[in-house]
């Protein structure tokens, strides 16, 4: 396995790969992003992974600097994973100007639920996707890169990216990778302490319930969904969270559903200092 810091030199290793498969990373690796490595490695010739703070992801008040790094480690998980490149910029070699020009999501899906409660924050994936992805690329007439579900409606906007720009990237959802208690794994459960580690099922748990009782209610979706909600909001702030979103969405749009759609319930909710982010299809 190779490492490199430059987009130069990314090119250079990828001048023989007609087809790489890639997989964006923030580091801190966990069996999750593994298991994306893995999925994405018989997608192509070269199995490129990236790891990257973006800063423009990043609100002011939010954990950028603190955000743990450990490149060494995550080098060693990824070669041992199976990938053939890891391309690891400095801030400065992805932005060696400030980042002025910027891609904006379709209002309809990048301003809703995490788009609401992180202003701009779509804008800043979709612009270091875009970025990530003309790194790894260009030039080349087709490609592969894998997106965890964990992150659903940043899955949805990276694919309305790529079809809206007629990119020649396939790409593919990766399942959910769980704890042996049920927990979605993700790099901020490191920040969760032994209690609130106990306690953060509970955000998946109150997901399934809320899913249950709106397939119990099929039949009168739309009159019966918002009590739905609030009411799993409630319950989950009387265990001691902060939420800020519990709903069921289309998941074709994640717009407001009709009976018959195919659903997806997806929560945000803050236990102590850490926000957690989780969804279930149904």
């Amino acid at each position: 396995m190779k490492i490199v810091h430059s987009i130069e030199d990314l090119r250079l290793q990828l001048a023989q790969a007609q087809r790489p498969s890639f997989v964006p990373t923030m580091g801190n690796l966990h069996e999750g992003h593994l298991a994306l490595v893995r999925q994405a490695k018989p997608l192509g010739d070269c199995m490129v992974a990236s790891i990257f703070v973006n800063r423009l992801q990043f609100l002011p008040h939010e954990d950028f600097d603190s955000y743990p790094r450990t490149l060494q480690d995550d080098c060693a998980k990824l070669e041992a994973a199976g990938c053939d490149l890891v391309f690891a910029p400095r801030e400065t070699d992805l932005y060696p100007q400030p980042q002025t020009v910027k891609v904006h999501p379709d209002t309809s899906l990048g301003d809703i639920l995490e788009g609401h409660f992180r202003p701009g924050f779509f804008t800043g994936v979709s612009t270091v996707v875009m970025k990530l992805f003309m790194s790894v690329f260009a030039g080349k007439a087709q490609g592969a890169a894998v997106f965890g579900k964990k992150d659903y409606q940043q899955l949805m906007v990276i694919r309305q990216l790529v079809k809206q720009f007629a990119l020649p990237i396939d790409i593919h959802g990766g399942e959910i990778i769980r704890a042996e208690d049920g927990l979605a794994l993700s790099s901020r459960n490191s920040y969760l302490s032994p209690e609130e580690r106990q306690q953060a099922l509970q955000l998946h748990l109150a997901l399934r319930d809320l899913g249950r009782q709106a397939q119990a209610s099929a039949n009168a979706l739309a009159e019966h969904l918002p009590t739905l909600e609030a009411r799993a909001m409630q319950d989950l702030q009387a265990r001691g969270w902060q939420p800020d979103y519990l709903t069921v969405r289309r998941r074709e749009d994640l717009q407001s559903p009709q009976a018959g759609d195919a659903l997806v319930v997806l929560g945000a909710a803050r236990l102590g200092k850490t926000r957690l982010i989780d969804n279930l299809e149904i």
